[in-house]
């Protein structure tokens, strides 16, 4: 973990020390916040299921910083007319988000008792991540035009990436001894299916993701917006909520959607 804390403070320092680069070329700047709902799509429970994705759910925080290619900080002049410029801007992020998991489902209805359902009912997680990344994102729409109150909504698209700091716990109250690294504890087939391999950890480690966005801004005032957003995130590895069990059904990695609500200042 220590090593995974710091290529976070790495890359912070490096995505901080960016900032200077661009504001030399003139590039005016923004900072916001945001927090929502995050609905975790990972090993724990069915495919699929509506109690599934709506039981395993929690909660974003994050604080953003946006180059506005459209403006120019160093002269509060416009920047040159360039499509690039009227429709792009580049988005930095720290964030973080954490999602208790449990297992949803047919196969942990009240009318099955066999050992394994009871195993399942046994076992719980919690994913807890940081993010740390960048997102190009596109506005259909004229920025300037925005900006300067032509309209009220500025939808947007963003496709990027994040390094990910994961920290997932694993918890079990099935009845043998050793509780969580008693591998008997958990669902049987997972156990014959892994063949020796571990399924379940709660070692913390890194990954990278890649992020999707569609969302819209709301002009709120002059110098602010308020914006909304739905994003889909997946990582590059199947251990970021603790459990990665090789049953035909695992057939990807974990993933989640986050909805978003947050704030932006424009700060020149």
């Amino acid at each position: 973990m220590v090593k995974d804390i710091k290529k976070l403070t790495l890359l912070i320092v490096l995505a901080l020390s960016m900032q200077p680069a661009f504001s030399q070329l003139g590039f005016s700047h923004e900072i916001g916040a945001f927090f929502g709902p995050i609905a975790f799509q990972s090993d724990f429970g069915v495919r699929s299921d509506l109690e599934t994705n709506a039981g395993n759910t929690g909660i974003a925080v994050g604080i953003v910083h946006y180059i506005n290619f459209s403006y120019r900080a160093d002269c509060n002049c416009y920047s040159t007319d360039t499509y690039f410029n009227d429709h792009f801007k580049l988005r930095s992020e720290i964030s973080w988000n954490k999602t208790k998991l449990e297992h949803f489902g047919k196969w942990v209805d009240s009318d099955r008792t066999t050992p394994e359902a009871d195993q399942l009912r046994a076992h719980s997680g919690e994913a807890q991540n940081w993010d740390i990344g960048m997102q190009l994102e596109y506005f259909p729409r004229s920025i300037r035009a925005f900006t300067a109150g032509a309209y009220s909504f500025a939808p947007f698209g963003a496709l990027g990436a994040h390094f990910v700091s994961f920290n997932p716990s694993v918890e079990t109250t099935y009845g043998l001894p050793g509780g969580a690294a008693n591998l008997d504890n958990f669902y049987n087939p997972w156990n014959v299916a892994s063949g020796g391999d571990p399924f379940v950890s709660d070692e913390g480690g890194s990954t990278w993701s890649v992020v999707a966005s569609v969302g819209t801004r709301y002009k709120l005032t002059v110098l602010s917006d308020l914006f909304v957003e739905l994003r889909w995130q997946y990582y590059f590895d199947d251990f970021v909520d603790g459990l990665n069990h090789k049953l035909g059904s695992n057939k990807a990695n974990d993933w989640n959607l986050w909805f978003n609500f947050g704030y932006i200042y424009y700060l020149d």
